[in-house]
């Protein structure tokens, strides 16, 4: 039932903060890159450790909205160059093979898909994209909320070869009918239809409830079946507590949920790989621990 499941890493943000690393809003993870980066090689090896085949660059925070428009201007390009650099030593030090994937963030802001604008983004993701390029496996476009936030994305790294995996966010709850939701009120279906326009190689779910992810990934499932696609499917939930988990970046640092230690987060991972999810890992809260158990759990 749990064969073929690739393991995902965690979130590096609390990971960094639990290490004791530089950490505050709103830099958020981007202060280690700029004051103390072993710590960031020091995360992706633990993840590695615990058996994450996949590590992301700690670039998602490296953005004018976290680090201000005068760092990103006189640092950006270096401190996301690092970032690549650091998750490419990390993965070429591993026993086993480990991707890297490129984080191309909502650069603009989380969970908001009201402050898009897509002449803006495309400005930001084309730095990230030319500063990561020479380091990465597999671009990650991560926590996103709406489909025309993927769509810039696509425009950015236009014939670029290497795969193109999408990762949305969703709504803390089902609407009335039971479906899951993007942030931006479009539905799971469209998304996947915009990942299969696009050339995506992946789908996948990210920073929201473990609650709403299993519907998420049998509604993207069925909508891929329907197409005749068979595209990987990967969630990677966070631990917010049900009241912070709509709180957007830079809006405080949000409390964690107790009911996913390791087993509680590996009990929402084993409903996700029944409705057909692939690829499964963590984000914010969710730690080597963590990785451990899915590990142990879905490689044989």
């Amino acid at each position: 039932m749990f064969s073929n499941i690739k393991i995902l890493d965690g979130g590096m943000g609390r990971e960094l903060a639990r290490m004791g690393a530089p950490f505050r809003q709103p830099e958020w993870s981007a202060l280690a890159l700029m004051e103390a980066p072993q710590f960031v090689r020091a995360a992706h090896d633990a993840f590695i450790a615990a058996g994450s085949q996949v590590i992301t660059t700690n670039s998602y925070a490296v953005v004018p909205f976290h680090v201000g428009e005068g760092v990103f201007a006189e640092q950006g390009a270096a401190l996301i160059a690092l970032s690549g650099k650091l998750a490419r030593e990390a993965a070429d030090a591993a026993p086993a093979k480990v991707l890297v994937a490129g984080s191309l963030p909502p650069v603009l802001g989380s969970y908001r898909p009201d402050l898009f604008e897509p002449v803006a983004a495309k400005k930001l993701l084309q730095v990230l994209v030319d500063n990561l390029t020479g380091n990465v496996d597999v671009w990650l476009a991560e926590t996103q909320s709406s489909v025309a936030e993927v769509e810039a994305v696509r425009d950015v790294l236009g014939d670029d070869p290497r795969p193109l995996w999408l990762s949305f966010t969703l709504q803390d709850n089902l609407d009335p009918q039971g479906n899951a939701l993007l942030r931006s009120g479009e539905s799971v279906a469209e998304a996947v239809n915009a990942a299969l326009r696009i050339s995506a190689g992946a789908v996948l779910f990210n920073c929201s409830r473990p609650e709403v992810m299993a519907t998420a990934v049998k509604t993207a499932r069925a909508a891929l079946t329907a197409q005749g696609s068979a595209l990987d499917i990967g969630v990677y939930a966070n631990a917010f507590e049900p009241s912070d988990n709509t709180r957007g970046a830079n809006e405080g640092l949000s409390k964690m949920r107790q009911d996913t230690d390791p087993a509680g987060y590996l009990d929402f991972a084993k409903d996700w790989v029944a409705q057909g999810a692939t690829m499964v890992g963590g984000c914010c809260g969710i730690g080597p621990e963590h990785i451990a158990a899915l590990k142990q759990a879905f490689v044989k």
